[in-house]
């Protein structure tokens, strides 16, 4: 979904003499890797490939005490693996234990077994992986529930695993959160069409006005075609992505630089789950859950609305729900601003579980 607006985003953020970048790079990265160092002896910082769904797939695990609540995250894309943004959410690592995972078709997990090892592409599979990763993680911390944070396209998945498996989680958390209607409301469509017409983009809103108004009848260039014109005229959104992920990727300190091409392979493995999602309709599939609900959004994020994401929660039904707008903030909100989604996951988030750890 955000593949072709990572791609634009690049070459800004890379155009400068290669050598320079590669003294800079190191230095940065030796730096992120000191502050990124768990070092107490209630903490924990593992990284490893387990099996699941019959792939190895790659996760990590990483907090300052084993005692806290923990946050399994499910990551946008498909195929934007949320590893490389690991210096961002340092702080919650203060309070939580939190675990990443690369989904089949993304970041580790891809490069482990290559683009044809991945086996099925479609969203049923990777909410089925998603699921055996939060009882994996069950099992390993020892713990009953999880806190489910799905950011963007994994806000979807995550969605559904929070609606069908209580039992399972704790509490949701969905930021940049993704709503599907079925293919009914064109407001996104005809909102984009407005930009690309404002900004006199004329090849992409051509492209765009005959691709036509409904996802589903769409292919997974399409798609591709579509969340770039949204992304590229939507200002926020486009600068978190040269500030927040492709400055996160090239210093990453867990990310060597034979990894980068594979950031964006990522996208292009991932994209063939899009077109399966187009008729999905989260309001038919139920607006009830069991378990505390709760949405943080860019309040000026153009490619997940904060209008629709509220429309969506003020039907739910939950024991507990709140909505948080993150003013001045689009897409990737909970990274542009990550001290203001900590204090959301703390004051709000984590009181809901009762103060205890949910032991098994």
């Amino acid at each position: 979904m955000l593949s072709t607006m990572i791609t634009a985003a690049a070459g800004a953020c890379l155009a400068a003499p290669v050598a320079g970048l590669l003294v800079h790079r190191a230095v940065v990265r030796a730096d992120r890797a000191r502050r990124l160092r768990i070092t107490g002896r209630h903490g924990i910082d593992e990284r490893y490939f387990t099996r699941i769904g019959g792939l190895d797939q790659w996760i990590s695990v990483r907090g300052e005490d084993r005692a806290h609540p923990v946050v399994v995250e499910l990551h946008g894309g498909p195929g934007s693996s949320h590893s490389v943004l690991t210096h961002l959410s340092r702080d919650w690592e203060r309070h939580v234990t939190l675990v990443r995972w690369d989904m089949r078709g993304t970041g580790k997990t891809l490069r482990r077994s290559g683009a044809d090892g991945q086996g099925e592409m479609t969203f049923a599979r990777l909410l089925a992986d998603a699921a055996e990763v939060v009882e994996h993680v069950r099992e390993r911390l020892g713990v009953r529930r999880v806190v489910l944070l799905g950011c963007s396209f994994g806000s979807a998945l995550a969605l559904r695993l929070a609606r069908s498996r209580p039992d399972l989680v704790g509490a949701y958390v969905g930021t940049d959160q993704k709503i599907f209607d079925g293919g009914r409301d064109r407001a996104d469509h005809d909102a984009v069409l407005d930009r690309l017409e404002r900004a006199g983009k004329k090849k992409e809103l051509a492209a765009v006005r005959a691709m036509g108004p409904d996802p589903r009848a769409w292919s997974a260039e399409q798609f591709g075609h579509f969340h770039r014109a949204a992304a590229t005229t939507d200002p926020h959104t486009f600068a978190a992505m040269k500030s927040v992920v492709m400055k996160s990727l090239w210093y990453s300190p867990l990310h060597s630089l034979r990894e980068i091409p594979v950031f964006f392979r990522s996208f292009l493995v991932s994209s063939a789950v899009l077109p399966g999602t187009a008729a999905f309709d989260d309001r038919a599939d139920g607006t009830r859950f069991d378990v505390p609900f709760f949405v943080v959004q860019g309040a000026c994020d153009l490619v997940n609305t904060p209008a629709r994401a509220r429309a969506f929660f003020d039907e739910v039904q939950a024991p507990v729900k709140e909505f948080t707008l993150i003013e001045d903030a689009g897409h990737f909100a909970a990274y542009r601003r990550p001290d203001l989604f900590l204090d959301v996951l703390r004051t709000r988030v984590l009181p809901t579980l009762g103060g205890d750890r949910q032991e098994a």
